[in-house]
């Protein structure tokens, strides 16, 4: 083999199999190049900056991933757009990647309007589904963009970004009020991705050219909905993979705005999650003057303040009028106590109150419901399928709020789950008395007393048997993008949402796909494959339990052969305790 036959290019080479590309050079390559654009980001470096995104932009491995991740690993993966494509073999992956390259950029097409319901609301949310083509295009000026932009964000904006979420952001408010309480302006934008201003987030992204060319054309493509088509004036459509990196370059300078309206020893504290943010003072008045200055900076930026979800608020119960807000689903209030329960601040003063963090109301309304309508859905299924579909709910929301004081809630909501289970067993045989109905759904399993579960053994979880684990909240301006790999690898290890199963099946592997030996890295979905398929003889020992890509456990399961002929079961039908499917943040170690 001659020097050109070795240096030649995955997508040049005829016989080139999309299973077998080298993904771990090819991901480590993207890596390598967002890192340095980072660092030149930190530095000011602007024309470096832009020479490194068009490298990314032309760079195979770049437009490789970006396929990868809007056609395997996407949760949206199979929904189309105007073209009607829903899904496409290996071959065709490997022509858009090639279509892809700058030099053959194509106009970007309408979105597909697309309307789906709220969680727990009747209003519906709408979307803009992509074409193939300009989803993997977005994907591809995501990795260019990102690191630029995690180099300039606000420290305290934590939606849609690697390496930051949820727990983060409640992290944050409770550093703000632990030692004091404060005022509390709790906001909403109204319909934020609907209506930013074009012209503003253009002028904000300060790009090169080309790419600012390239988002310009996918703000200006406009919606088909069935066959009446609408230019879109403004906003950036919700369902694209670009658009919550647009909202936050849109948004990125709030805080500094409102810092900057105080004086030195006045600052008060911002904590923004996407379009909902809370902003916190000592004073009155102080909260009621960041509401005017929020104001009029949205408006630069053609953006107003929701009247019905912005309130002003305090944080101790002691004050008149309104208590306590509720923020990502989790409520934070604080309750005066006696002496000897009374927090103490950094020089051991008693504070005289205790701040609590629990699920809000909402929250805990809004899965009752959901397991209520799974209990419904399943009257005349086995018990079985039940535990199945129950299972991942109650694991997922008890995982997400295991971070706060959430003992109470999830005794409670065991008891009620208890309820529509009695109701469930009594529905199905009213002839049978109450202990006929116990001993067929309940055991004693484990010493652990009375179980809703199989004679062969799958047993409900219960949601106070998850653990509370405090989450630590990510530091300041750090990003996976910095390189600080001891940092970010620890943070993977204590993710309140690994902290089960995925957790230890996590560190028995190093943090590494079991498939590809690639390590997990942010917005990767994690999936639970069974070394030998169920339907082989595999049994839910740890041993025969495996973490992979989704990617890799589709390439897996179609070869090991559990996809057995005329039954089509697979490991993801399985009714195992967990998600299926665990996204994570965390970096390319």
């Amino acid at each position: 083999m001659n020097s050109n036959e070795r240096t030649k290019a995955p997508l040049e080479t005829a016989s080139v199999d999309w299973a077998t590309l080298p993904w771990r050079k090819l991901e480590q390559g993207v890596y390598r190049l967002q890192k340095r654009i980072y660092r030149a980001s930190v530095h000011g470096e602007d024309w470096k900056v832009h020479k490194l995104q068009k490298l990314l932009q032309k760079s195979e491995a770049a437009r490789l991933s970006a396929v990868r991740k809007v056609t395997q690993d996407n949760q949206g993966k199979k929904t189309a757009g105007i073209d009607g494509i829903k899904s496409i073999d290996p071959a065709q992956r490997l022509e858009l990647a090639t279509q892809m390259h700058p030099r053959y950029r194509r106009k970007a097409k309408p979105v597909r309007r697309v309307w789906i319901p709220k969680p727990g609301k009747l209003e519906k949310r709408p979307l803009g589904i992509p074409t193939r083509y300009d989803r993997a295009s977005q994907a591809l000026a995501k990795l260019a963009l990102e690191p630029e932009w995690e180099a300039r964000f606000e420290p305290n904006s934590y939606g849609f970004r690697p390496g930051r979420g949820c727990h983060d952001a409640i992290g944050a408010i409770f550093l703000e009020i632990r030692c004091k309480d404060k005022y509390v302006l709790d906001a909403d934008i109204q319909g934020c991705f609907d209506h930013i201003d074009h012209a503003a987030l253009l002028g904000k992204l300060e790009t090169y050219s080309a790419m600012r060319t390239l988002v310009k054309g996918w703000l200006k493509a406009g919606m088909l909905e069935g066959c009446s088509f609408s230019p879109s004036e403004e906003g950036t459509p919700q369902g694209g993979v670009i658009s919550p990196l647009l909202a936050n370059i849109a948004l990125d300078g709030m805080e500094r705005a409102l810092r900057a309206a105080y004086a030195t020893h006045q600052k008060p504290g911002v904590v923004r999650y996407a379009d909902d943010f809370v902003v916190l003072h000592p004073t009155l008045e102080g909260v009621e003057k960041a509401r005017k200055v929020v104001e009029e900076w949205l408006a630069s930026i053609g953006l107003n303040l929701n009247p019905k979800k912005t309130k002003i608020t305090q944080t101790l119960v002691i004050h008149n009028g309104n208590v306590g807000f509720d923020f990502l689903g989790f409520n934070v209030r604080q309750h005066p106590v006696g002496r000897y329960q009374s927090r103490r601040n950094p020089h051991g003063k008693r504070l005289g109150f205790k701040t609590l963090i629990r699920p809000s109301k909402g929250a805990i309304k809004q899965h009752n419901q959901e397991v209520r309508e799974i209990v419904r859905q399943h009257q005349n299924a086995p018990q079985e399928a039940l535990i199945g579909k129950l299972n991942p709910v109650i694991q997922g929301w008890a995982n997400y709020h295991r971070t706060g004081v959430a003992k109470a809630a999830f005794c409670r909501c065991d008891d009620q789950l208890y309820g529509k289970l009695r109701a469930w067993a009594r529905r199905r045989h009213p002839n049978k008395t109450l202990g006929w109905i116990a001993g067929k759904y309940w055991g004693v399993n484990k010493g652990e007393g009375w179980r809703f579960m199989t004679q062969q053994g799958h047993v409900l979880r219960k949601h106070a048997a998850t653990p509370i684990v405090r989450h630590v909240k990510v530091r300041g301006t750090a990003s996976p993008y910095d390189g600080n790999l001891t940092y970010w690898g620890q943070r993977l290890k204590d993710h309140p949402m690994l902290k089960s199963r995925t957790g230890a099946l996590l560190k028995l592997q190093h943090g590494k796909c079991s498939y590809c030996g690639l390590t997990f890295r942010d917005g990767d979905l994690l999936e639970t494959d069974h070394s030998i398929p169920r339907t082989l003889g595999g049994d839910e020992s740890m041993k025969n339990l495996q973490l992979m890509h989704r990617h890799c456990h589709d390439q897996k399961t179609a070869k090991d052969g559990s996809l057995r002929q005329g039954r089509g079961i697979s490991d993801k039908d399985s009714p195992i305790e967990e998600p299926d499917a665990v996204k994570v943040a965390c970096p390319v170690l």
